[in-house]
């Protein structure tokens, strides 16, 4: 089942007895545990039937006793594996899961790549009791929308350019950029409703005038005067731009502009669909196709290989990460 299937389920009062939630992004796994965690039982009904364990300081054999002890005063109990990854005989559950209690919603949380060589996880499938969600990590690309959905979920809506900020900036990291949002929304003015540069900059400490994504537009127009003042900006502040941050944002950059020059197909629906970007920055994009061709593009790419190695130590002097960051956007820019 999907993350929304679930939620929708869970919403209904729609419950399994067992709920199999692994994989490598903690965020949609935290957000199904703790919502049946706050909403299954009642109150009262917490205080003898809801049990949260963690995979490294309990043994299988107290966990099977939690599982299989019959609610007090209720007609459910919630038992709750946190970390299940860390508990050891990990696969002895397996005889539970074959033949669960109805009368227990039991949660294994297991926050990493499950090894479906192991015959627990090979079972788990073909189980009808077991409601199972395989989590994976988000790409790049794919966080802007998730950032506004997220928003629009909750009533509230972002700018597109407030949205690259926060990628750029927050990266993938699901439960980081969930955090960060809530506090965006809080800080917003009573009835204003969406989420700005200048509210980013205002309380998330990023720079809207002098970051990774004004860097690129800049570099994208070949204006030489704003670069400059942003990379005086970043050498002032290396801890909060790193060099390899910024290398990694202008390769995607870039690729992405060679991928515009070779698209048969320029409609916008199709260069943004080809290049995952927001339609609001195909202008950026065509224009900075205009003033780099193809054979530049690639020599670029190729100098931000370069340095990228140089800042990692590998074939340079003692020179410093701003130097460097200095010397490579002249050799892209000129």
């Amino acid at each position: 089942m999907t993350f929304e299937q679930i939620m929708t389920q869970l919403k209904n009062k729609q419950y399994q007895p067992i709920y199999f939630l692994m994989g490598e992004e903690p965020y949609f796994i935290d957000v199904i545990s703790d919502y049946i965690s706050d909403n299954v039982l009642s109150e009262t009904e917490k205080d003898f039937n809801q049990i949260v364990m963690y995979g490294k300081d309990t043994t299988v054999y107290a966990l099977l006793d939690a599982v299989k002890r019959f609610p007090m005063m209720s007609s459910l109990q919630v038992v709750i594996l946190k970390e299940a990854q860390q508990l050891k005989e990990f696969d002895k559950i397996q005889f539970y899961l074959e033949k669960p209690l109805k009368t227990t919603i039991f949660v294994v949380c297991y926050k990493d790549k499950p090894d479906k060589r192991l015959k627990i996880f090979k079972s788990i499938d073909k189980n009808k009791d077991i409601v199972l969600l395989e989590t994976k990590k988000l790409y790049e690309n794919q966080i802007p929308a998730w950032i506004n959905g997220y928003l629009i979920e909750k009533g509230y809506s972002i700018a597109p350019a407030a949205t690259v900020l926060l990628t750029e900036y927050l990266g993938s990291e699901l439960n980081k950029l969930a955090n960060e949002l809530n506090k965006l929304m809080i800080s917003l003015p009573v009835n204003e409703k969406k989420i700005t540069q200048e509210l980013i900059e205002k309380n998330v400490g990023i720079s809207k005038d002098f970051n990774v994504f004004e860097l690129q537009k800049s570099m994208g127009e070949r204006d030489i005067l704003k670069t400059n003042r942003i990379i005086n900006h970043f050498e002032r502040n290396p801890n909060n731009n790193p060099m390899i941050m910024i290398i990694s944002s202008l390769y995607s950059y870039f690729v992405k502009i060679l991928t515009y020059h070779y698209l048969s197909d320029k409609s916008p629906s199709s260069v943004a669909s080809s290049l995952k970007i927001n339609p609001f920055f195909l202008k950026d994009y065509s224009n900075a196709a205009q003033k780099y061709p193809a054979k530049k593009i690639i020599q670029i790419i190729s100098t931000l290989r370069e340095y990228d190695l140089k800042s990692k130590g590998v074939g340079s002097t003692n020179v410093s990460n701003g130097e460097l960051l200095r010397e490579m956007v002249y050799k892209i820019l000129h």
